[in-house]
């Protein structure tokens, strides 16, 4: 059960030192930020975010490189730091990340909650899935009216009708340090795969991969990702009697750059247990599926769909759909039913094998690794998408990079048997959730 976070989880720090604003001259822009701070309209930009930081002293901030939705990338100040929210009696202070974009002010900043290890995102009608928050401010922002004080006000007075974190409980938290503890251990502490800090002693930054368990299916993925090349140092981790015969293979054989550990590690339930973000536990969902299909339509089936995507979403088995993507109709949708079946029949006489597993999975942790902002359907949260308003994980086509899920693509077009089939599949994932102890 959901608890609200107490005042500590998120209570911004107040240590006992001299604060020196960095707007304190006319022409300052936040430190250290001066050769970098190349915006359209700088003198208008400075004179607010002046006016920002008199309101929210505690405010940092930063130059740093956002990804816009088409994967183009700009490098934009951004400041984080905690609103605070009265809720029920109590006061909470709310982490949040604001982005400038360089047309400021006369476009409206990307807002974006920036909760802790021990938060939990709670969906709703004014923050998605990945914390994005979306208020009637923004969209009706317009200068000189619209301020950023003023948006961060009517954030506060929707957080307070809403709250939009909320807290893991106790022994959540308690299994969630055990866990990092014992990962960053094993691991040699590196256990964030988006930091820019952790580095060699040649400064080059270092990529190292953990596969759990040494079944065929592990075994499988670690061969695929060794043969991509896109790891530093790759370890197996297994204590499985039944598994060890092709551990043993990989030990005899010596493989560059792979290690065989043996530790166990209970997978099963990560989420709910590690309190990782929902967009950092994801799973392989339909990425294999929509690979073949998109292989088969176009090399096979020698369909013209213009570049067109189509994936496979929802959930493994029979209960999976097709859903194309893109915004421009070059067939009718009779067609695509058609194209799509007469490939699905083709997909069914595949089959899974360990071996072509092992390669979707080199494929995901491909684009995570190296960044490449590539869609795949994969396994993540689907609250908020589809109408769908439990937490339970559906393959669905997903941007990925080092910070996971990036984005969720989003349907342009309402198909009612997409939605059905999906809501259908969540309300039954979520019937079997319930009788998880959890």
């Amino acid at each position: 059960m959901r608890r609200q976070f107490t005042q500590p989880d998120c209570k911004p720090m107040h240590a006992f030192f001299f604060f020196c604003s960095p707007f304190e001259t006319q022409d300052a822009v936040p430190g250290g930020l001066e050769g970098k701070f190349k915006y359209k309209f700088r003198d208008l930009t400075v004179e607010e975010l002046k006016h920002v930081n008199m309101f929210f002293p505690h405010f940092r901030y930063s130059m740093d490189t956002y990804v816009f939705k088409d994967s183009s990338q700009k490098d934009l100040l951004n400041f984080t730091g905690t609103v605070p929210v009265m809720y029920q009696g109590n006061t909470y202070n709310i982490p949040i990340r604001l982005w400038i974009l360089d047309s400021h002010p006369f476009a409206p900043p990307i807002c974006f909650l920036k909760p802790t290890a021990n938060m939990g995102i709670s969906v709703g009608k004014h923050v998605d899935a990945q914390g994005r928050i979306y208020l009637p401010y923004l969209q009706n922002w317009s200068h000189p009216k619209s301020v950023v004080v003023g948006l961060i006000k009517e954030m506060i007075a929707k957080f307070q009708e809403e709250l939009p974190l909320y807290s893991l409980s106790s022994s959540d938290e308690a299994r969630q340090v055990d866990l990092l503890a014992y990962i960053a251990k094993i691991t040699e502490g590196i256990s964030d795969i988006n930091s820019k800090n952790w580095a060699n002693h040649e400064n080059k930054t270092v990529k190292k991969i953990t596969v759990v368990g040494g079944g065929e299916l592990g075994v499988a993925c670690t061969l695929a990702i060794s043969a991509k090349g896109i790891a530093d140092r790759l370890v197996l981790l297994d204590l499985s009697e039944e598994t060890k015969g092709g551990m043993m293979d990989l030990e005899i054989f010596n493989l560059p750059n792979v290690e065989i550990s043996k530790v166990e590690i209970m997978t099963y339930v990560t989420w709910k247990l590690s309190a990782f973000p929902a967009n950092r536990v994801i799973g392989i969902g339909c990425n294999l599926d929509s690979q073949r299909l998109q292989y088969i339509i176009t090399n096979v089936l020698k369909a013209e769909t213009s570049g067109k995507p189509v994936w496979v979403i929802g959930e493994q088995g029979e209960d999976k759909v097709t859903k194309w993507g893109g915004q421009e109709e070059v067939m009718s949708h009779n067609s695509q039913v058609q194209l799509s079946s007469r490939a699905m029949e083709l997909l069914k006489v595949k089959g899974q094998r360990s071996w072509s597993v092992g390669l979707s999975v080199a494929d995901l942790v491909d684009s995570l690794i190296n960044d490449r902002k590539k869609v795949h359907s994969v396994s993540t949260l689907a609250k908020g998408y589809y109408d769908i308003n439990s937490e339970v994980f559906l393959s669905l086509p997903c941007i990925l990079g080092t910070s996971g899920v990036s984005e969720v693509i989003k349907s342009t077009v309402q198909e009612d048997r997409v939605t059905e089939k999906l809501q259908s599949s969540a309300s039954s994932l979520h019937d079997l959730q319930q009788q998880l102890k959890l």
